[in-house]
């Protein structure tokens, strides 16, 4: 009787420092794309603006929050604009809490009332012409709650792009995804999973809200094609980037773990 308590013991010892492992090797596995300090390893490029021209101060750090901020706008007068990460990924896990905060900029568009987004599978920066609005790219698009009603976040749309859903080309723009509503200036914790051009998932709450394969090139969009000849139509990896499209929000966490191939 004695042998097998001490038995039992020594398996929950070693269950026990097995899981303190995994969760000490988890925990250094995250790599901070945002740094709680500067804007180091990222750049802005705005709709209008040179790439690096930081229009109105548009992304900063304030308060150890990577914020977009337009207190420095008369009115939006249509400048979308991104912020890259210096590096591209393929297979990866990545994790975002952001909020959305005080009034709209005069003259942003309705549909980008508490909206933003993060860009993956992104074209590089330097390829964007001086005037293009939005980045060849997979969007996980962030939303805010109206006060009332529903709208989910993590949505998809897909600025040139399309991608394979139950099995079908999806060419409409955006799909929404089947979160609950977040109102308020909450933090709200939003996950991707990629596996390159396999699967994409989006995770809200430890829930998969919306799934999705076969990111790929619109060829019927102008500069899509432009891109194709270069690379091929099927998106494997690529760039990162957060939106500025009108209205406040904020960033406390930018994680990525990498995945195996």
């Amino acid at each position: 009787m004695i042998s097998k308590s001490i038995t039992f013991v020594c398996f929950l010892t070693l269950s026990f420092a097995f899981a303190a492992a995994d969760e000490k090797a988890n925990k250094e596995d995250w790599i901070q794309l945002f740094n709680g300090k500067n804007l180091d390893g990222w750049t802005a490029k705005i709709q209008g603006y040179d790439l690096g021209d930081n229009f109105g101060n548009t992304f900063r750090v304030q308060d150890g929050l990577l914020t977009v901020s337009y207190d420095q706008y008369e009115k939006f007068d249509r400048k979308f604009g991104h912020l890259f990460y210096k590096d591209e990924f393929k297979n990866y896990r990545l994790r975002v809490e952001y909020r959305f905060v005080g009034d709209q900029v005069a003259e942003g568009p309705g549909w980008a009332f508490r909206n933003s987004g993060i860009m993956i599978h992104g074209e590089p920066p330097e390829r964007m012409a001086k005037d293009q609005d939005f980045p060849v790219s997979i969007e996980v698009q962030l939303l805010g709650g109206k006060g009332s009603g529903e709208r989910p976040t993590a949505n998809l749309c897909t600025p040139g792009t399309h991608v394979v859903m139950d099995e079908k080309l999806l060419k409409r723009h955006c799909t929404n995804s089947t979160s609950k509503t977040y109102q308020g200036d909450q933090w709200v914790t939003a996950e991707i999973e990629v596996r390159g051009n396999k699967v994409i998932k989006h995770i809200m709450e430890g829930e998969t809200v919306l799934e999705y394969s076969e990111p790929q090139l619109d060829e019927s969009d102008a500069h899509a094609k432009e891109l194709l000849k270069m690379n091929g139509k099927m998106l494997h990896g690529g760039t990162i980037s957060l939106q500025s499209e009108s209205h406040p929000v904020q960033f406390r966490k930018v994680e990525l773990m990498k995945l195996r191939d």
